[in-house]
């Protein structure tokens, strides 16, 4: 390792400034507990950027896609069709309700489910399509929710990567029945830890509100719309402490600023390895023209496994953390336990295997030369 260069990590938690000013507002407020004053400012500011009928803050991404397993009342022996490239909870959520995930392959050009794809994987048992819009950038959503209706099927958004993105002009988790955002302090807008569920067909809406209230309807007793509130349904501790609504709030009032700075991030870097795309040595990511992303994260990939892991190690040499991403749940111990596959998933393993991720975060701006100059530099001696 090159000790004179300071290490540039792949992901730095970034602060928008008003964090701990309204963490210690929801303190000397008196409620630390969720559903509070910070809670309701950004569900409400997630209505109002997305669309959608109703937004509930949770403690995860991962919790809000259990919400939404939920909700579409899965039962054992149900289907759901989901890309195996993606995190365990995509899968996990509906595993945990019994549910078999039947995983297709995914776009050599997106890295996105391959919506041609799905009416072949759908049968009698299949209840819902699980789209992740990977990196930020759409699934072919108009294509995708012409199948569910054909067929009756529910489509929930994993959204975790796609705040602030949109297709077609429509914000990503606005577009599904049922959609998943993420909060983590790997993306965009974060909380540490943390989730959303939107909820864009009305029928779900009352429901999710009581199951992400321990399935009390403590809410309405809140709102004065019964005289005490008691155990309705089936539910869960989904919510997040005010603590954590308050530090979203100060991230979400600079949500635009963040995704403007992070799509100079992500074009500074495009535009630095364009050379190398044209000599073969790289693919750059490809973003269609009916997508606008957030640039959640800069990719390339690579013409192999060992380059990529070449390429890896040089950087961490040079103090830089580049990592890869998902390793395909169909090739996962609980994958081949708990799901199956339809068809050949060639994409999947083979894109896997040579994508490579950048570091990218606010702030980075006047270290990523760097990055850039030791990327250029392990590529073209490789």
């Amino acid at each position: 390792m090159t000790s004179s260069e300071s290490f540039i990590p792949f992901n730095k938690p970034y602060m928008s400034g008003n964090e701990t000013t309204y963490m210690l507002e929801a303190h000397q407020r008196g409620q630390l507990a969720g559903n509070g004053p910070f809670t309701q400012r950004c569900q409400s500011w997630l209505e109002e950027k997305t669309g959608c009928t109703k937004a509930l803050l949770t403690h995860s991404c991962t919790a809000a896609l259990e919400m939404a397993a939920l909700l579409i009342d899965l039962q054992a022996g149900d289907e759901v069709i989901m890309p195996s490239y993606t995190f365990v909870s995509t899968a996990n959520a509906f595993v945990l309700r019994g549910a078999t995930p039947v995983f297709i392959d995914i776009r050599a050009d997106t890295l996105n489910m391959d919506e041609k794809l799905i009416e072949a994987a759908i049968t009698d048992k299949t209840k819902a399509i699980v789209v992740v819009h990977y990196a930020g950038v759409s699934c072919a959503m108009d294509r995708i929710m012409e199948l569910a209706d054909q067929y009756d099927l529910f489509v929930i958004e994993d959204a975790a990567q796609g705040v602030m993105s949109t297709y077609q002009g429509k914000a990503l988790g606005g577009i599904g029945h049922l959609a998943a955002f993420s909060f983590h302090e790997t993306k965009n807008v974060i909380s540490g830890e943390g989730g959303a569920l939107l909820i864009n067909d009305g029928r779900f809406a009352e429901r999710a509100e009581i199951l992400w209230e321990k399935g009390t309807n403590r809410s309405s007793f809140f709102r004065g719309e019964v005289d005490k509130y008691t155990w309705v349904d089936i539910g869960s501790s989904f919510l997040p402490g005010e603590l954590i609504a308050a530090f979203l709030w100060a991230q979400l009032q600079h949500a635009d600023a963040i995704t403007e700075r992070r799509l100079n991030i992500w074009h500074t870097y495009h535009k630095a390895f364009e050379t190398l795309e044209g000599k073969g040595i790289l693919r750059r990511p490809i973003i269609p023209s009916d997508c606008q992303h957030n640039a959640h994260m800069y990719y390339l990939l690579l013409n192999s496994q060992t380059e990529r892991a070449a390429f890896i190690s040089t950087m961490k040499a040079h103090n830089i953390l580049s990592v890869f991403h998902y390793v395909p749940l169909h090739l996962a111990p609980a994958g081949l336990s708990h799901c199956r596959t339809s068809g050949k998933l060639a994409n999947t393993e083979q894109l896997s295997d040579c994508i490579v991720r950048l570091p990218l975060w606010p702030d980075i701006e006047e270290q990523q030369q760097r990055v850039i100059d030791q990327s250029l530099k392990s590529l073209q001696n490789r």
